[in-house]
């Protein structure tokens, strides 16, 4: 009887060793991970930003031009623009990345393919993870209508303003990234951008998302936008 005693209660610790190590794995060393790619994918862009303004080929346009062309088409599992949130704090930026697999998400956002692509007519949309792999969207139930989300692409500054959310639904709800999302409160064509997470902070039953239209534009010529500036 002691032999089996003895047997339990030294498996009963083994495992609880094993518990506590995947916690530590998954609440400590993913986000030590993917901090650090992020930090190395947002220093990729602005490197290769760096060389192309070193080599410009056209004449810097001014604050106040137009939504610029339609971009190439972005590369999957790529990034190709950093998103900044003030009310999430002025040190968050994440790099933004084509397409939402799980690899793509473990270094940042994710664009759903097919949704429009930055800037454009249409629902540019983005996933994050709201819990692990650097918790980039842990505060996303602070974000409120009138915040800004602004993101660069290296040669435009493209200011969002939270319209609704966030909302409250499952994950099968794929009307949300809609050119035209119904529930969002818009009625026709516009440039919109969707958010997307998880809910609750350490489950995956639901999804939180807040709705945004595109505000302004201005060339990275012409300094940070306004909601970046404290």
């Amino acid at each position: 009887m002691r032999v089996i005693v003895r047997s339990v209660s030294e498996l009963c610790i083994t495992v609880g060793a094993l518990i506590v190590l995947f916690v530590v794995y998954v609440l400590f060393w993913t986000g030590v991970k993917a901090d650090h790619t992020m930090s190395d994918q947002v220093h990729q862009l602005q490197s290769q930003w760096s060389r192309q303004t070193a080599h410009p080929k056209a004449s810097p346009a001014p604050a106040t031009s137009p939504v610029p062309a339609k971009p190439a088409a972005y590369k999957d599992g790529k990034p190709f623009a950093i998103m900044y949130i003030p009310r999430l704090g002025f040190t968050w930026n994440k790099p933004v990345l084509e397409d939402t697999d799980v690899s793509t998400l473990k270094k940042g956002l994710g664009h759903y393919a097919g949704t429009a692509r930055l800037g454009q007519v249409g629902n540019f949309a983005v996933a994050g993870h709201r819990r692990t792999y650097g918790n980039p969207f842990v505060n996303f139930p602070e974000l409120r209508v009138g915040d800004a989300v602004v993101l660069t692409d290296g040669t435009t500054w493209f200011t969002y303003r939270i319209d609704k959310g966030p909302y409250k639904t499952v994950p099968t709800d794929i009307e949300v990234i809609d050119p035209v999302p119904r529930k969002s409160g818009y009625k026709a064509s516009g440039r919109y951008l969707t958010l997307t997470t998880c809910d609750p902070e350490w489950g995956h039953s639901h999804r939180l998302i807040v709705w945004a239209h595109l505000d302004s534009t201005q060339p990275v010529e012409a300094g940070r936008p306004a909601a970046l500036r404290r």
